[in-house]
């Protein structure tokens, strides 16, 4: 008997091979489901995570998204996040800036109103725990084919000795030749002239003054710029002073126009989570670094000022007791968000890391820099010198041993080049000089590095080439032991990140990634980017043990350099090493701010007594967080400690 297939099984023989044909066709998606999906299940294993760590996204409520360029950790526990305008023109024009301020515990969030655009500003942590904040943006870079008015910088001459002036914004400027009327964008304020005399003639000589303002022509069109240098004549003057004051410039036309920066600055205060304004700096500056120094001042170096150009080595330190700036005596260029550590005997080192504006032949050579007299020391033997611009540096715990590690890094501007270098330095040495360490993930721009608890240094993300153009974000992630010398790889991150973003180490042991400001939105590069506004947490995989240490916080919370300090905690003998580690302030690659400090202690049945450094320059005056680790290097979540500022304190 000739067999015949039933009706269902006719059906399931055409529906099988409508599957085969579907799969034939569609084989690669469905290959990526089954692999997207394994994956997912692959990382959410527990001996996954116990060797890789574990990512996850912050759930923020849609009011409180913002473009994160800013993060830095407060005392509170709680993380400050600024956007000012977030690099959005609109958002400028509209005078929208915005702060939020988080609490990682609670995931509760807070808009904080935003005086100025701190966009790009410089910040640093103060001594009684607020966060300085100076520096942002003016106005925004316009492009050579977008600018509309013919415009540029005007010199504003004062030759009496007698009167300083101010002139407001929109004060106009006629030039005596061409004819052509400019507007200042900004008040300007022109010194006194110089007046000297000679003691054997009594000679009295006058040296005009100078300020600089930037202008625009009053309509636009090709008409109204100019070619050459003129002399121009102030609206409104009379009298002496028609002669006394007047500009000059050179050509005012439709070339590009640079970000330029703001002299503001304010205090966070952490406990009534508000912006307290203080003395501005001296100079503007956009894409400053700040630095604290070994007596709670903070070092203020670099940045664009007022009309665009990076500030020429006239550098500034802000003294928190008078809220006052103070200019250095000598001048040291930098290019901008230049990485500068305080070092060993309060020295400056500057490892050649950078994020953007200043010549590629200038200011960009590692080195030491005594304040007091101004001397620089090179270091020689960093690798790949031409791709140190978008490189990440970071002072290798224990801060001690005093060895700095620079991370990756591309060549000056737009350019595509990058590095898988890292770069080690150890200062303590007689001749100190670089030396290569273990290569890195891929070759990246943007990579961002976290020293953690147990003396490893997460780095992750990052892009191969300029805010990730070419599709060229990197998504790995590796944690260098420094002890080793040796660098693995552990859980890939979530997103892309390169451009504006940046990483920090909470109290709990766990690190935030946040930002990314692509150029495209797609490997054509023909769509333009967006923001990336998800905030990533990792956990490390030191949080996937059985157990971690507890410190109980009934020490005091303030201890002066050299105090002791008991904290009670159980299984003591399994501790095998405290630290204290500074809160991060993390922008644009750069974050002086961290360092982890070894502290000797002692163990006893049910406690742990901990004794704070005497080196000033080692341990400056502020909070910090003071973990333990046990034997398998599992840390313990953070308690805060105050280490105020001395009054023996040498100052530069």
């Amino acid at each position: 008997m000739k067999y015949r297939p039933s009706r269902r099984t006719r059906r399931f023989g055409i529906g099988a091979a409508a599957v085969f044909v579907l799969a034939g066709m569609n084989g690669p998606a469905l290959y990526r489901f089954s692999s997207d999906k394994y994956q997912r299940y692959k990382i959410n294993q527990p001996e996954y995570k116990a060797r890789n760590g574990h990512w996850a996204v912050v759930n923020i409520p849609e009011e409180y998204r913002i473009n994160t360029i800013h993060a830095a950790l407060l005392h509170t526990g709680k993380v400050l996040l600024v956007a000012g305008s977030g690099n959005n023109a609109k958002n400028f024009a509209a005078k929208s800036f915005r702060s939020v301020l988080w609490d990682p515990e609670t995931n509760n969030f807070k808009n904080i109103p935003t005086p100025e655009d701190l966009f790009c500003a410089g910040h640093s942590q103060l001594p009684d725990g607020k966060l300085l904040v100076a520096g942002g943006t003016q106005r925004y870079e316009k492009l050579k084919g977008d600018v509309e008015k013919a415009g540029g910088l005007m010199f504003v001459h004062n030759e009496n000795p007698d009167k300083p002036k101010t002139f407001p914004s929109g004060t106009r400027f006629t030039g005596k030749e061409n004819g052509k009327t400019f507007e200042s964008k900004d008040p300007v304020l022109v010194p006194r002239a110089k007046k000297t005399q000679n003691d054997k003639t009594g000679k009295v000589t006058v040296t005009a003054s100078t300020a600089r303002v930037y202008v625009e022509a009053l309509r636009r069109g090709a008409r109204y710029q100019t070619g050459t240098e003129d002399n121009y004549r102030i609206a409104g003057l009379r009298g002496k002073d028609r002669q006394n004051f007047y500009g000059i410039a050179q050509k005012l036309s439709f070339d590009k126009k640079d970000f330029q920066g703001i002299r503001d600055a304010y205090e966070f205060d952490p406990v009534a989570e508000r912006y307290v304004p203080v003395d501005p700096m001296n100079e503007a500056r956009w894409y400053p670094t700040l630095t604290t120094l070994q007596d709670g001042r903070v070092l203020s170096v670099s940045g664009l000022d007022e009309i665009g150009q990076v500030v020429p080595g006239k550098n500034e330190v802000y003294d928190p007791k008078a809220k006052k700036w103070k200019y250095l005596p000598k001048k040291r260029f930098f290019p901008t968000y230049p990485a500068l550590f305080l070092a060993e005997g309060g020295k400056i080192f500057y490892t050649g890391s950078n994020a953007g504006y200043g010549p590629a032949d200038k200011g960009r050579t590692p080195g030491l820099w005594d304040l007091k007299t101004n001397a620089f020391k090179a270091v020689p033997g960093i690798s790949d010198p031409d791709a140190l611009e978008t490189s990440m540096s970071v002072l290798l715990p224990p801060a001690q041993r005093q060895r700095y590690m620079v991370l990756g890094g591309g060549g000056v501007g737009e350019d595509p080049k990058s590095t898988a270098k890292t770069r080690i330095v150890d200062l303590s040495e007689d001749r100190p000089r670089f030396h290569d360490g273990p290569k890195l993930y891929s070759e990246v721009r943007y990579p961002s590095s976290v020293i953690l608890p147990d003396d490893t240094v997460l780095t992750t993300n990052g892009s191969g080439d300029y805010r990730g153009r070419d599709g060229s974000n990197v998504l790995r992630a590796e944690i260098y032991d420094a002890r080793s010398n040796t660098a693995r790889g552990v859980a890939d991150p979530l997103v892309g990140r390169n451009y504006h973003s940046g990483a920090l180490l909470l109290p709990d042991g766990r690190v935030m990634t946040f930002g990314s400001d692509s150029l495209f939105g797609d490997d054509a590069n023909t769509k333009p980017g967006t923001f990336q506004q998800q905030i990533d947490l990792y956990t490390p995989p030191y949080l996937f043990r059985d157990a971690r240490p507890k410190l109980t916080d009934t020490a005091p919370r303030t201890l002066k350099r050299g105090a002791k300090a008991t904290y009670r905690t159980p299984h003591a003998s399994a501790i095998e090493q405290v630290r204290l580690i500074r809160p991060g302030s993390f922008t644009h690659v750069t974050n002086v701010e961290q360092r982890s400090i070894a502290l000797d202690f002692v163990r006893s049945k049910d406690s742990v007594t901990v004794r704070i450094p005497k080196d000033s320059s080692l341990v400056p005056p502020g909070w910090y967080m003071l973990t333990a680790a046990d034997e398998e290097g599992t840390p313990s979540k953070a308690v805060w400690v105050k280490v105020p500022a001395s009054k023996d304190t040498p100052e530069p």
